[in-house]
């Protein structure tokens, strides 16, 4: 149906709107302001019926959009974060990031669905030419914009349409829960975590190489050799945080070259154990210059002097590196006697 086969005293009344003058082309003026054409109605502004339509289809779109609101919150708290399943063609996804993102991209198209539906069908499609003003608005453009709000207002039928107003409010209200509870994956407050590594007293001291425990005599003066928490496995789900933590470097030097009275303490004959990881920004120390007794961190040149307490001599790095108490168990092999005393890694004092 459209707007010529309604009696003209159906049809919605005209409003008084500027269209701006229209030019005349000329020799000076080659193009003019054409006018604006006629205004064609809707057949939602001839028909309360099809008006009740779109009303229900945007009510609708807003009310998927807080289903799919409340199925990202559901799918948050219910599906396992180490679930996956197979999507062809994509292949196997993690379950969890699936759905979180089906819903909240429901959820978010849905109410630019719903709000572009509304505008094209129900708000007021009339064209409107306003001259161009200065920035200064005067009270008279003021009121003006004032007056226009309130017609834009009246004309948008927020009022009159409750079931839009009702739904559009209730799907703005709740699609930020979604970033509320991405929230929750922030994971856990860390507590003291930071402050611990799986060194322990009797944990033995496993080459990273070999894999295999070592003994004194397998570090020879001058070597540098890495090694792990006994009970750590490449395989474990939590390797790779634990390693960032617990990862060593052990060096033997001559006792007589040991500067730093509590580093010869916790060395045994000579095989000092300290912190894989640069006080700096994290990275993995692995360069000896073994004349010098220094370790040089490859990522900002941090060098650190092993045979005074791992204290930084150059570079960037803030605090010397953590020192690991060391021994020998009743087999022969090398043993950790305790924790780190200090937290490993870059910034942690300013961490808190």
């Amino acid at each position: 149906m459209s707007s010529q086969d309604i009696p003209e005293e159906n049809l919605p009344a005209e409003q008084d709107h500027a269209h701006g003058a229209v030019g005349v082309a000329d020799e000076e003026n080659p193009f003019a302001d054409p006018g604006l054409p006629p205004h064609e109605h809707r057949i939602q502004d001839i028909d309360e019926r099809a008006a009740k339509r779109s009303e229900r289809m945007v009510a609708l779109l807003f009310t998927v959009s807080m289903l799919a609101t409340i199925g990202f919150i559901v799918a948050y708290l219910v599906i396992p974060n180490d679930k996956s399943i197979f999507v062809f063609p994509i292949g196997h996804i993690s379950a969890m990031n699936f759905a979180l993102g089906l819903t909240l991209g429901a959820a978010l198209f849905c109410i630019g669905a719903g709000a572009v539906h509304w505008a094209r069908t129900l708000m007021s499609d009339v064209e409107v030419a306003d001259d161009r003003h200065a920035i200064a608005a005067s009270p008279e453009v003021r009121a003006k914009v004032h007056a226009d709000f309130r017609q834009g207002a009246k004309e948008s039928a927020i009022g009159r349409r409750g079931l839009i107003r009702t739904t559009m409010f209730g799907a703005l209200a709740l699609v930020p829960l979604s970033g509320v509870m991405l929230l929750g994956g922030l994971g856990p407050k860390p507590g003291t975590m930071l402050r611990h590594t799986l060194w322990a007293k009797g944990k033995r001291l496993i080459n990273m190489n070999t894999n295999q425990p070592l003994r004194p005599e397998d570090v020879a003066v001058g070597s540098l050799t890495f090694a792990k928490p006994d009970g750590l496995e490449e395989t474990d789900e939590d390797f790779q945080n634990e390693i960032a933590k617990a990862a060593l470097m052990i060096v033997r030097l001559q006792p007589d070259n040991i500067k730093d009275k509590r580093e010869l303490d916790w060395s045994h004959e000579g095989i000092v154990a300290f912190s894989k990881i640069c006080t700096h920004v994290g990275c993995p120390i692995s360069l000896y210059e073994q004349q010098t007794h220094h370790v040089l961190c490859p990522c900002h040149q941090s060098t650190f002097d092993l045979s005074d307490g791992a204290r930084v001599i150059f570079g960037p790095a803030g605090h010397a590196l953590p020192q690991l108490h060391i021994g020998v168990d009743s087999d022969g092999y090398l043993q950790a006697l305790g924790d780190f005393e200090e937290p490993v890694g870059p910034a942690f004092w300013e961490r808190g």
